[in-house]
């Protein structure tokens, strides 16, 4: 009885701690979400932050985003081009490009690229100045750490991650003609107005949205983390592994979820 009883109370504190973490969350993703409001108000507060964390999040991560669109394009298209037409059905080669790059793993792909790299640096960042009693600095001189720290991140990744994912849609449909070059030649204007008559608009609403909310949840993840760290510079790479897997699982799910919407 006593072994039970301990079990259900291990169980039942672990619960709690975790309904108050979530609650805690919760809190800071609104305090962020309040901030954003008023950050056009605030034009000196936070201007270089939000200019920095684009050129890192979204101007250096370009490379990456191409080699991994075209080369993902490249497969679907020798994929779909060696299969489709032994059933008749070489026409959807269209609709599985517009379906699998700009709507599904366009998105998703961008967003787990930038939660390992810009999630990662922004977890280490943030703990790093919470070590050296930076953010404790700025309480204390009245300015806000959302206001300064994170509302500047959040709208850059956000911002990043939308201009990333046309720009992987647009390498990705690219690198797909270049390959059929070389498999089936076919006309550029053939090609490419068979892919705009495939899109749709809610294909694009879709990818905007995913965009949005991934962008969203890497932000909020990766400060929320950061700013988790109190004492020791150890605790560091602790929350940046944390923020990374947290990140995926949030992503994957939120993936499921719109797309489950997107097909009702």
């Amino acid at each position: 009885m006593k072994r039970a009883a301990a079990l259900v109370e291990h169980i039942g504190s672990r619960a709690l701690v975790r309904l108050g973490g979530l609650a805690y969350a919760l809190g800071f993703f609104y305090e962020v979400l309040k901030e954003t409001l008023f950050f056009v108000r605030r034009k000196s507060v936070g201007i270089r932050v939000l200019t920095m964390q684009i050129l890192f999040t979204g101007v250096e991560a370009l490379s990456v985003i191409a080699v991994l669109s075209v080369a993902l394009g490249a497969v679907i298209i020798v994929q779909g081009l060696s299969l489709l037409p032994q059933f008749g059905q070489g026409q959807l080669i269209y609709q599985i490009l517009i379906t699998v790059i700009t709507r599904e793993l366009g998105p998703i792909l961008t967003a787990f690229i930038i939660m390992a790299r810009s999630g990662t640096a922004i977890t280490t960042e943030l703990g790093t100045m919470a070590i050296n009693h930076e953010i404790e600095a700025y309480v204390a001189t009245g300015i806000d750490p959302i206001s300064f720290l994170v509302v500047p991140r959040f709208l850059g990744v956000t911002i990043s991650i939308i201009i990333l994912n046309v720009y992987f849609n647009a390498f990705g449909l690219l690198g797909s003609y270049m390959v059929t070059q070389f498999v089936r030649p076919i006309g550029f204007v053939d090609y490419f107005t068979s892919l705009l008559a495939t899109l749709g608009l809610v294909d694009v609403l879709a990818s905007f949205i995913k965009s949005v909310v991934f962008g969203a949840i890497i932000s909020v993840v990766a400060t929320y983390y950061g700013f988790k760290v109190e004492r020791s510079s150890t605790e560091i790479p602790q929350m940046a592994i944390k923020s990374v897997g947290q990140g995926f699982v949030l992503l994957i799910v939120a993936n499921a979820i719109i797309t489950a919407v997107y097909y009702l």
